[in-house]
């Protein structure tokens, strides 16, 4: 059980210093944005690849790097709260990168009760204790409501014109990715290309966690793309979610008890991870599909738009309406029906 703790306050949340994928993969992204070559150069290569290792994840710009290493306090005393937050590491975007960024940050820091809740509950089962499962599923619907309040201030911080011409290109990996369909050659590295996905918000943690232990299962394109996603998380986090799936099932607890208050507070856990995801699905018809719709009549507020291979697709090389009205639909499924 010591492992459901220590990563619980690992996650609470960011990394207290941030690595070196965040610059050098500036570079990259800047050379491959301005087209010069599919080839990087052996001097980025080598130092990428040496520092992914060490850190375990795949050498490309990934979640953890944009995110959870790439704010810090203005004001070290003062609060987390985006007007006391700035980016460390930046590139083409300007303040709708800054704004992107760091409420992607605050969207993390709105899941640490939930994180919280999922190793309570699990003692909880263990023990057994009902009202003390009751209650953490309580705090978990409460923390996956602030996270959707939280995705909320996009719409203050994010031009949708500059996030779809500028800094989605930026984000876009080298794995099914129509405008890349070789792949990357890292110079020194491998004498064939290699492929990997963009950063992309199915590589936090907290989200995995919660379909693991409210027992939502995606179908199986959708399934393979999220699991393949783990390996783009830090290590720590991809066991935590691991040591979730492995935990005492809830939901096989909350179908064999006679306790209709749990029931009801497990079905509130996946009606709010329902809304969070149609939520988003909103925010990405407006920041993808619109903006995608203006690119195509000349209307982009003069910026140039992006290859036209990657207009329907999310940063991690995904079909994205269909993979998120997917995995909405899944999680709906999840809710239990009254019995009889």
């Amino acid at each position: 059980m010591s492992v459901y703790v220590s990563l619980s306050v690992c996650l609470e949340i960011f990394f207290p210093t941030a690595d070196l994928l965040g610059p050098l993969h500036v570079l990259v992204m800047s050379s491959l944005h301005s087209q010069l070559s599919e080839v990087l150069p052996r001097s980025l290569a080598l130092p990428l690849v040496e520092v992914s290792r060490n850190l375990g994840l795949p050498p490309i710009l990934v979640h953890a790097d944009l995110v959870l290493t790439n704010w810090t306090k203005r004001d070290p005393a003062g609060p987390l709260e985006i007007r006391n937050l700035e980016t460390i590491i930046s590139f083409p975007g300007g303040e709708s990168l800054r704004g992107f960024v760091l409420v992607t940050a605050l969207v993390e820091k709105a899941a640490v009760p939930g994180i919280k809740a999922l190793v309570q509950a699990t003692h909880a089962i263990l023990q057994p204790s009902q009202d003390a499962l009751l209650q953490a599923l309580q705090q978990l619907r409460l923390s996956i409501q602030a996270i959707t309040g939280t995705l909320g201030q996009m719409h203050d911080y994010v031009d949708p014109d500059i996030f779809y011409a500028v800094i989605r290109i930026f984000l876009s990996g080298w794995k099914d990715n129509p405008a890349m369909p070789a792949g990357l050659t890292y110079e020194g590295v491998s004498q064939e290309p290699l492929q990997y996905s963009g950063g992309s918000a199915a590589q936090s943690t907290a989200l995995h966690a919660f379909d693991e232990f409210l027992g939502v299962r995606h179908g199986s394109e959708s399934a393979d793309f999220l699991h393949s996603m783990r390996d783009y998380m830090p290590p720590s986090h991809k066991a935590f979610v691991e040591e979730i799936r492995s935990a005492p099932p809830l939901r096989e607890h909350v179908l064999s008890s006679a306790h209709g208050h749990l029931r009801t507070a497990y079905n509130q856990c996946l009606q709010a991870l329902a809304d969070l995801r149609s939520y988003h699905l909103n925010m990405v018809t407006k920041y993808l599909i619109t903006a995608a719709a203006k690119a195509k009549s000349g209307k982009l507020n003069a910026l140039p738009g992006p290859p036209q291979a990657l207009e329907d697709r999310g940063t991690g090389g995904t079909a994205v309406l269909r993979f998120l009205k997917s995995v909405r639909d899944k999680t709906l499924e999840a809710i239990l029906h009254p019995r009889g």
